[in-house]
């Protein structure tokens, strides 16, 4: 079985900058994508950003709420899918955690819907 686990949450201020990083062990053949979401108390679940994993070129994917400040990567030495997150805002506020989907499955690379494993989340507040 496919297992995630985030790191790297913390509290920032406004402007701050983190970086989560996502250790996977486990993957399957019907994994297609990796992706980070986030959820806030009240709040739905949202896609942030996910990475495609069956081509070389890794194609991304990035929330329009978060395109241009966050950056999803994979760091190949440490085995993990990472989150770079610059010029936080306080909506940036949640659990995030990461997944990895079912290609079978389908839709959206940042609908949740398509993800089969989750980590356990890592924290990420941001003040004003």
């Amino acid at each position: 079985q496919v297992h995630m686990v985030e790191s790297g949450g913390g509290s920032v201020q406004a402007g701050g900058s983190l970086k989560l990083s996502c250790l996977v062990s486990g993957y399957t053949a019907d994994t297609s994508f990796i992706g980070w979401f986030r959820q806030a108390p009240g709040k739905e679940r949202e896609g942030v950003a996910a990475m495609y994993t069956r081509t070389p070129d890794r194609k991304q994917h990035h929330a329009d709420s978060v395109k241009g400040r966050f950056a999803i990567s994979r760091d190949n030495a440490k085995n993990t899918v990472d989150l770079q997150m610059d010029r936080l805002k306080p909506e940036d506020t949640a659990m995030y955690y990461c997944a990895d989907d079912d290609r079978h499955v389908g839709g959206s690379p940042l609908s949740g819907a398509r993800y089969r494993y989750w980590g356990q989340g890592t924290q990420v507040t941001v003040s004003s």
